[in-house]
């Protein structure tokens, strides 16, 4: 089959490379630099936040960056740099996903600002090899640095990224000797509160589903929880069968089953919001009222507990300032501070309490 073609050369061509007349050019380093009158190099540098450059230089070239909507090329940022501007979070997302993912992820967006660095998030699947994901990013330059969460006690992630001095930090603390940089909230202290709260209200067993124990903040709960139950001489019920990622369905089931006998529990400490609505369910499905045959307290961290039906009294853990510090800490980090400026823990703010100004969120 014959093809024939009408025109000249010339004008085939231009038909081929002609763009549409309301195609966008995008605006490059050397555009925002005509723009502002500075050069490429300074332009680069102030975008960058460089504390070299004047602090008026910075907010003119970023001001007039905002007006053209330039982006910076992260691909030629790479190559010229060798870094990525990313960080790579991993997140079980099976885990309090709605609450804790997105308040985390909106504090370390907020810390983030202004940085050129973007967060990326990667599953990280408890049942499969945790340290593989580690290896992939680190081997191949994904990232910048690495955020992950549920530590271990001796978690392998940890020491992997130690001896390969590549830039991280834990939600969560460790075991090892050796420091590294961390953010956490003293579930101790949180379990030690609740279970005061409880025995305030005049219970005398109570009942907690804890995460699983290689988790380093389970054996701060237990730990928390137990000495508070010794003190007071009642009794605290750890369930076996389930722990903190088992199916809702089977929580609920196990803990319908405590109040087929006698010496049922009559308080619940809940680790999170989820935890709480599937407690309130189960017990609810038992015949019980809260507040009557049985109390509930729980931690919080977002204002859906605020539309609990009946309330619960809660304690907050702002993640979201968790967040924040994490990106401060892994900023920190990169820039070469040493660990002692890079471990926070955050402590529950305030005491146990039905109502909270929904404003505070």
């Amino acid at each position: 089959m014959a093809i024939t073609r009408t025109g000249t050369p010339r004008e085939m061509v231009g038909d081929i490379d002609e763009k549409p007349a309301d195609q966008t050019v995008r605006p490059t380093l050397k555009t925002v630099a005509e723009e502002s009158g500075f050069a490429v190099t300074t332009v680069s540098r102030a975008l960058a936040d460089d504390p070299r450059i004047a602090k008026d230089t910075r907010q003119k070239v970023a001001d007039i960056a905002h007006r053209l909507g330039y982006v910076p090329n992260r691909a030629a940022q790479r190559l010229r740099t060798g870094r990525t501007k990313v960080i790579s979070l991993l997140l079980n997302t099976t885990h309090e996903f709605l609450s804790f993912t997105s308040e985390f992820l909106s504090g370390m967006t907020d810390g983030l600002a202004g940085t050129g660095y973007a967060v990326t998030i990667t599953p990280d699947r408890l049942a499969e090899d945790r340290l593989e994901v580690i290896r992939n990013i680190r081997r191949n330059s994904l990232a910048d640095a690495i955020v992950f969460t549920r530590t271990e006690c001796f978690d392998e992630r940890v020491r992997y990224l130690l001896e390969h001095n590549f830039p991280f930090a834990t939600h969560g603390r460790t075991d090892f000797t050796t420091p590294h940089p961390f953010v956490d909230f003293d579930n101790e202290v949180f379990a030690r509160m609740a279970v005061d709260r409880l025995v305030a209200k005049g219970r005398k067993h109570i009942c907690m589903v804890m995460p699983q124990e290689r988790f380093t903040f389970s054996q701060h709960l237990r730990f928390g929880a137990r000495q508070a139950a010794s003190n007071h001489g009642i009794k605290l019920t750890i369930p076996d069968r389930i722990d903190l990622d088992s199916a809702p369905d089977l929580i609920a089931e196990t803990l319908r089953g405590l109040h087929t006998g006698h010496h049922a529990p009559d308080g619940y400490v809940c680790v999170g919001e989820v935890m709480a609505l599937i407690t309130m369910a189960a017990l609810q499905d038992a015949g019980l009222t809260q507040g009557r045959e049985v109390d509930v307290v729980a931690k919080r961290a977002s204002p859906i507990s605020n539309y609990f039906r009946p309330k619960i009294e809660t304690i907050n853990e702002d993640l979201k300032a968790t967040g924040r510090a994490m990106a401060e800490v892994l900023l920190r980090r990169i820039a070469g501070a040493p660990t002692s400026d890079t471990q926070v823990l955050l402590s529950p703010e305030g005491g146990f309490s039905a109502c909270k100004d929904l404003n505070h969120f």
